[in-house]
């Protein structure tokens, strides 16, 4: 473990006299956190979610656009304990999840603590536990909680991402990242450059050119485009198939629904997409309508990336030269988990997310445990959170079980053993 810095030391120091102690603290309060806190409530384990943010499912909330859908259907998007209901849309709108996001959390009581901003957590090895500090950012007081069990939940999607483009400053148009982006509204007749072209950057694409915006994509990176019928088939043939074998539908599949994606600058890369999805960060783009404006013409593909910017005339790679109204960095996101956990036993990355494939990923040493954090998706969000509760229910009860067996030995020391404060702290939490 690395030495506190002195900032940290003089936070933990003023939140100490007011330190609260919890059985289980998760830091998320999104489908990760609250699938893990439903999970542990279910065995009789008590946790609390520290939440940097407003509100539960702040992603959802208050950094989408409009009119997503989610990708797969509620089959697979569902957290644990409480599936969507039959009258509910096949692909959930994102107001439709969001509800039941806070239908949710309403649900199994969900214990949050909002507006609270983890700066630092490592395990106190003396203590036994977990020494979290946080900040009020209501009040800026800074807090010290104590747990047996960390769950880290922060998710994928923390700080946007922005690359840095010379001349970018000289931009007199609109500039903005993906997670600002809501719906097409005052785009209609301008020339929009859309830089990513992940799922996020292809379906604003399309979203601006259904509403009359002069639009452009800049696709780099090789990619796999599929329907969201072809990959629920997918989802479903992994509980019978290899995923080499399932590859091979889904290209054949693909082949027929899109035909050769290349000619229109969309390459696809050597691995199979679903391997690609339980091997690699990358995962595929759900086509939503983007390819057929691609074909179209009505969706420009440029295929190399920004070299530099000069008024409203942007330069690429391979010396194009093209003027936009507005540009839209669909780029992507970091974790900021690595930032605030100090933990050196490798579950968490140089990225911030889980540093151990699936399905490795999820346990650490001392009680630390990660949600949400192998790109699995909302159906991974579910896996890991009963995988966390079983665990620490698993660890409770044998814990109280030798608790409880000290008291049967004759000899005094056992007895008072059984006795002592941090028996009974054990014991009480």
């Amino acid at each position: 473990m690395r030495a506190p810095a002195a900032g940290e030391m003089a936070m933990a120091m003023a939140a100490a006299e007011v330190e609260q102690e919890e059985e289980v603290i998760i830091v998320g309060a999104g489908p990760s956190g609250l699938a893990a806190a439903a999970c542990l409530s279910q065995r009789g384990v008590g946790s609390l979610v520290l939440e940097r943010d407003d509100c539960v499912a702040s992603l959802w909330r208050h950094r989408t656009y409009d009119r997503l859908r989610l990708h797969l259907t509620k089959r697979y998007c569902a957290l644990p304990h409480a599936p969507h209901a039959d009258g509910a849309p096949a692909y959930l709108p994102r107001a439709d999840f969001l509800r039941y996001l806070d239908a949710y959390a309403a649900r199994f009581a969900v214990r949050t603590r909002l507006r609270r901003e983890v700066r630092s957590a490592r395990y106190d090895a003396a203590r036994g536990r977990w020494a979290v500090d946080a900040v009020d950012l209501a009040t800026g007081a800074a807090e010290r909680y104590s747990a047996r069990h960390l769950v880290a939940a922060a998710g994928e999607n923390d700080e946007k991402v922005v690359p840095e483009v010379p001349g970018m400053d000289t931009f007199p148009g609109k500039v903005l990242h993906a997670v600002d982006y809501r719906s097409a509204e005052g785009f209609k007749g301008k020339s929009v450059l859309v830089v990513g072209s992940g799922n996020s950057g292809m379906e604003i694409a399309y979203d601006l050119a259904v509403a009359g915006a002069t639009t452009s994509i800049v696709i780099r990176s090789e990619l796999h485009l599929v329907s969201k019928e072809v990959w629920n088939v997918a989802m479903t043939l992994y509980r019978y198939l290899p995923a080499w074998a399932i590859d091979k539908v889904v290209l054949l599949m693909c082949a027929v629904v899109f035909g050769d994606t290349a000619r229109y600058g969309l390459r696809r890369p050597a691995i199979g997409p679903f391997t690609a999805k339980l091997t690699t960060p990358a995962y595929p783009v759900v086509d939503v309508g983007t390819y057929a404006k691609i074909r179209s013409g009505e969706i420009r593909v440029l295929q190399a990336g920004l070299k530099s910017v000069r008024g409203s005339d942007v330069e690429f790679a391979d010396g194009q030269r093209h003027a936009f109204d507005a540009v839209i960095f669909a780029t992507g996101y970091r974790s900021t988990t690595n930032q605030w956990l100090k933990s050196d036993d490798g579950l968490i990355g140089d990225d911030g997310m889980a540093a151990r494939s699936y399905p490795k990923h999820w346990k650490g040493e001392n009680g630390l445990y990660c949600a949400g954090m192998v790109r699995r998706g909302i159906y991974g969000s579910y896996e890991d959170a009963e995988l966390i509760a079983q665990d620490i229910s698993k660890q409770r009860r044998s814990s109280d079980s030798s608790i409880r067996g000290l008291g049967t030995f004759p000899t005094s020391g056992y007895c008072e053993a059984a006795t002592d404060n941090t028996s009974r702290s054990s014991v009480e939490n």
